[in-house]
């Protein structure tokens, strides 16, 4: 029993879960997040086997976020899946801003050196010292 690993979510992070929802005078029970833990850890099993059976079936290794969100349509959770469509897509979108955020900061700061008369980081053959 040394070597088996526990298959569940954290226990402190499913309760941190619950509470968001509840109001701040509200206590959860340890059994209740015990509860919770198996049903959350149950249901993503569920749903990442649809995903991969169907990854396989398209000679596929790696599942992605579509097959999640399609696995939810399969299962019956449409409205869910719905809801992560949406949201992946969101997630999608900000990636790619960032990473043209972050290449265009690169870009503007290779600029600003130029305009700002600093020498470039390539060496001036014409210099030499005397």
């Amino acid at each position: 029993m040394g070597d088996e690993q526990n298959p569940f979510l954290p226990i402190a992070n499913v309760g941190r879960i619950m509470k968001q929802i509840l109001p701040p005078s509200a206590k959860v029970s340890k059994e209740a997040k015990e509860t919770m833990q198996e049903c959350v850890t149950e249901f993503i099993s569920f749903v990442t086997s649809e995903a991969s059976d169907k990854c396989r079936k398209g000679s596929r290794k790696t599942i992605c976020g579509d097959d999640i969100c399609w696995a939810l349509g399969a299962v019956g959770l449409d409205n869910y899946a719905q809801a992560i469509v949406r949201y992946l897509h969101k997630y999608r979108v900000a990636a790619l801003n960032q990473h043209k955020a972050t290449t265009s900061s690169f870009e503007d700061k290779d600029e600003e050196s130029d305009r700002s008369g600093e020498p470039s980081h390539q060496e001036d053959e014409t210099t030499t010292p005397q």
